[in-house]
């Protein structure tokens, strides 16, 4: 199925519900849909030394959260980048650029953004081909709010699986460390209980992978995510979807988002 306009894209869920395996499943059903993460597009700028990577880096090594403004500055060059955002009132400028004339003391709020970011200075482009799933960002309602004044979203789906069912579904995860390869006793498990289908080594639980640890990151989720979604309500464009597992929620996704932005190919 072909897309009729341009979708961006945001699922929210708690963790462990599955927002990686839809983005996958998504992405393989509309091609025209890419992901952007913004751990990913960080972790590039880290590697290439970039100059916002370089600040980040210095953020992280210190032991400090890498600020809203590096994310959003990594989000705006992305899709600037892909020519999927163009701004004409600023000088063009990207992260990658090493003539940029950033000193020492140049924070990235005075140097990559500007300021203050106004949703009209930005022309964002509604071809089908400039949809993606935004992962990673935004995860608070500040952050959305933030967003809000680069590009507009246009689909929050929201994953909801009761907590209960996703504790059960950790405790009962078994990994092949080596080769990252995720089991799990109750619909996935081994072909022999306690082995690896390919090599025959010994499956292991993740260190984090304790009900009570996973209990209190369900809980802080629940504290963040309630103000992020009310702020995606009250736009208009959020939606929810109720399952036990990835199976039962995929063709759910499928169903609403192509009546949203799918065209059926012929």
């Amino acid at each position: 199925m072909s897309l009729s306009r341009a979708a961006r894209l945001i699922l929210v869920g708690a963790p462990g519900v599955g927002k990686g395996t839809q983005t996958e499943r998504l992405i393989k059903r509309f091609p025209q849909l890419s992901s952007i993460s913004s751990g990913d597009l960080l972790r590039k700028n880290v590697r290439e030394r970039t100059p916002l990577g370089i600040q980040a880096e210095s953020k992280m090594k210190a032991g400090a959260l890498v600020p809203d403004t590096m994310i959003l500055r990594l989000i705006l060059n992305e899709l600037t980048t892909r020519g999927w955002l163009t701004d004409s009132t600023i000088r063009p400028y990207t992260v990658y650029s090493s003539s940029m004339g950033m000193d020492v003391d140049d924070t990235v709020d005075s140097v990559f953004i500007p300021s203050p970011l106004r949703a009209s200075k930005y022309n964002y482009s509604d071809h089908p081909s400039a949809s993606f799933i935004l992962d990673g960002f935004p995860r608070t309602a500040t952050q959305a709010s933030q967003l809000d004044e680069l590009f507009p979203i246009n689909m929050v789906i929201n994953i909801n699986t009761p907590t209960n069912i996703i504790i059960d579904r950790i405790c009962n995860r078994w990994v092949h460390a080596p080769s990252g390869r995720v089991y799990n006793t109750t619909f996935n498990a081994p072909k022999v209980a306690g082995k690896d289908d390919v090599t025959g080594e010994p499956l292991t639980r993740r260190e984090d992978d304790d009900p009570e640890v996973w209990k209190a990151r369900l809980k802080g989720f629940e504290e963040t995510s309630l103000p992020l979604l009310e702020h995606y309500d009250k736009l208009g464009i959020l939606w929810t979807v109720n399952g036990n597992s990835s199976d039962e929620i995929t063709p759910q996704i499928f169903k609403e988002f192509g009546k949203r932005f799918g065209v059926l190919d012929h």
